[in-house]
């Protein structure tokens, strides 16, 4: 999987808001990928319906959650998409966080075995890719896949990711936007949808690392916080912020439409060629 297959400009959406028609006006729209949250489940159902309406569409799970779904099932299921639409998915797993699962353990471990089982089950490195935040998750998204899945993050943190992953690993950058030039109403937007990551321990160690304080990082987040990480005005600001990840380094941008009705079809409409 190269950074031509997949192009600098996606869309990140949970897995239950993608329908196939949806897919096909991305696609036709420009483009080039879907990742696809929520932690979709080991058998990835969601995904076959999604190519069977597009052409040339790349879809990429960010991510199958490595305590939710075995390693040998969502194998079987990377090669039963890969032998119906080659070249077309990629398989993004990661660590997710201690607070929603009672399994949970040292989580680099854990997706040190989880590679090494998908290397056992036949799924090629370069179709792969790893949630990564901290350091030494990213150098392992560099040595054992294609590439790092960071979210929740600013462009100051893509610009770090890129230097310690190199030139050749792949990067691709979420980042939330509401098109709303009212400030009041996109901060109303938006903050549920950032805030609920502040009781979760990864990201706000994450965060700590990108330079926000406490007073940023207080449920349910200060102001500077939430225009960070859900970029907010008028199509010109939105799109700067979404170019600022791609002058960072990053590959690639997959835009988190927040709306009030979770429908991210306007704003990628809207969206489409200004990036």
């Amino acid at each position: 999987m190269t950074t031509e297959d997949l192009g600098r400009v996606a869309i990140w959406a949970p897995y239950m808001h993608v329908n196939p028609q949806a897919a096909s006006e991305l696609e036709q729209l420009g483009y080039s990928a879907v990742w696809l949250g929520a932690s979709p489940a080991a058998g990835l159902e969601m995904v076959d319906p999604l190519l069977d309406a597009t052409e040339r569409l790349v879809v990429g799970t960010s991510i199958v959650n490595i305590w939710a779904s075995a390693p040998g099932p969502v194998a079987e299921s990377f090669h039963r998409l890969e032998a119906k639409y080659p070249g077309r998915f990629v398989l993004g797993i990661g660590a997710g966080h201690p607070e929603a699962t009672s399994d949970y353990r040292k989580p680099y471990e854990a997706l040190v075995d989880y590679l090494d089982e998908l290397d056992e089950h036949g799924v090629p490195v370069e179709r792969r890719a790893l949630a990564a935040l901290g350091p030494r998750v990213l150098e392992l998204a560099r040595t054992r896949t294609a590439g790092a899945l960071p979210y929740l993050i600013t462009p100051e943190y893509t610009r770090g990711a890129r230097e310690l992953l190199g030139p050749d690993t792949l990067l691709v950058a979420e980042q939330k936007i509401v098109l709303d030039d009212d400030a009041a109403r996109a901060r109303e937007t938006a903050r549920p949808r950032v805030g609920m990551y502040l009781r979760l321990s990864n990201y706000v160690a994450n965060l700590k690392r990108i330079g926000f304080g406490a007073e940023d990082l207080e449920f349910p987040g200060s102001d500077r916080l939430i225009d960070a990480l859900a970029v907010h005005g008028d199509l010109d600001a939105v799109a700067a912020g979404l170019s600022a990840h791609l002058t960072a380094g990053a590959d690639q941008v997959a835009i988190q439409v927040l709306s009030p009705d979770n429908d991210i079809l306007p704003a990628a409409r809207a969206l489409a060629g200004k990036v």
